[in-house]
């Protein structure tokens, strides 16, 4: 492998003069001399030590992103436009999944931090947070990211879960529905309590009950005539379970508000083996807008999250912090767009469509006939 003292005795200069022309600086260096450098470094095809050169420099050009669970395609797309976003700032990312496990959790930032990587994105999993404190003391620019941590001084990007999940409830209530169920997150984190309180909001403007807890108590024993809800994971297996359980117990549910996409190809599966057919018998809007949505038969009416826009501010707040460490908490709260689908009631789009991200804009019949919504107030 080429070292910079073979580049150098190659160009017929000095190992200093070669890190000048690298680095572009700090010295400046005759155009003649940067051009054998240059063609030098092309002949050995000499590539500079990554890590002494972080060392030297204070940053290492790469980006933390720790996530819940990879496997879940919101979390893959997620980090795929993150990536983008980064790479195109001149930043390599770098990946940990935490399985939801708050002890690997605090393992991958505690390796990010040693890494010594400029910047960190955390989607939170669920439970004890104990590398808070650590990560403070690391001084490494953190952003908190989908998810919201209560109690802490840090920057947030998110979307509006709330005002999305009413509009999304609200929708299935003016196709004519009046038990309208929901299919919940995991308790306790706020994608899942603002998804719940959007959803009990619009029944209640609506003049109608929603269930409170969990399982069997709710909106069956405890408050019969309360439209039923079930919490689960963000998965399609509990989907499944949650939306099998509860269409089995309650047949007078004619419309779902489920609280992912995930969730939602399970409730599809689930309605299908208990014969319910979607629409007719059970209409549905789920969140998300992740890109298999558009697959499912009828295919899925969805609150899409605006999946470039988040990470764009996301990679772009990080990097303001990372320049100037001492700058405010943010707290960006990107809108929702509602995309009516087949599942819902209104016209099916043709198989497989891809949609492009969508322009701030209301009620914009498109080409394919499905229908987009923003949620704004």
């Amino acid at each position: 492998m080429a070292t910079r003292q073979d580049v150098a005795r190659l160009a017929g200069t000095s190992p200093s003069v070669v890190s000048y022309v690298l680095n572009n600086g700090p010295r400046s260096v005759a155009p003649a001399t940067r051009e054998r450098v240059l063609a030098a470094v092309k002949e050995l095809q000499y590539r500079p030590n990554a890590v002494a050169r972080s060392l030297r420099m204070s940053h290492t050009m790469t980006l933390g992103l720790v996530v819940p669970d990879a496997a879940n395609p919101f979390f893959a797309e997620l980090a795929r436009a993150l990536e983008d976003h980064a790479w195109a700032a001149g930043y390599t990312l770098l990946v940990g999944n935490t399985v939801d496990d708050p002890g690997r959790e605090a393992g991958y930032i505690r390796t990010f931090v040693d890494r010594q990587v400029d910047g960190l994105v955390l989607i939170p999993s669920q439970g004890d947070r104990p590398w808070r404190a650590e990560l403070a003391r690391s001084g490494v620019p953190s952003i908190v990211f989908d998810r919201e941590l209560t109690g802490v001084a840090a920057s947030h990007v998110v979307v509006d879960n709330t005002l999305g999940a009413r509009l999304a409830t609200e929708h299935l209530l003016a196709h004519g529905h009046r038990r309208v169920g929901c299919i919940a997150g995991p308790l306790g984190i706020h994608p899942t309590v603002d998804r719940v309180v959007g959803w009990r909001t619009a029944l209640e403007r609506a003049g109608l009950k929603a269930g409170t807890g969990s399982g069997g108590s709710t909106g069956w024993e405890a408050c019969p005539d309360a439209a039923p809800l079930l919490h689960g994971q963000f998965g399609r297996l509990d989907g499944y379970r949650s939306g099998r359980a509860l269409l089995s117990r309650d047949r007078s549910v004619d419309a779902l508000f489920v609280t992912s996409d995930e969730q939602a190809f399970g409730v599809l599966r689930a309605a299908t083996e208990l014969g319910i057919r979607v629409p007719e018998d059970l209409a549905l809007v789920s969140f998300d807008g992740i890109a298999a949505g558009a697959y499912t038969c009828p295919a899925l009416s969805t609150m899409r999250q605006p999946f470039e826009e988040l990470a764009r501010t996301a990679v772009q707040r990080l990097l303001g912090r990372m320049r100037e460490p001492d700058l405010p908490p943010t707290r960006d709260v990107l809108p929702v767009t509602l995309l009516a689908r087949g599942s819902c009631g209104c016209p099916d789009p043709a198989g497989g469509e891809v949609f492009e991200e969508p322009e701030e804009r209301n009620d914009v019949n498109a080409s394919d006939g499905s229908r987009e919504f923003t949620a704004h107030e």
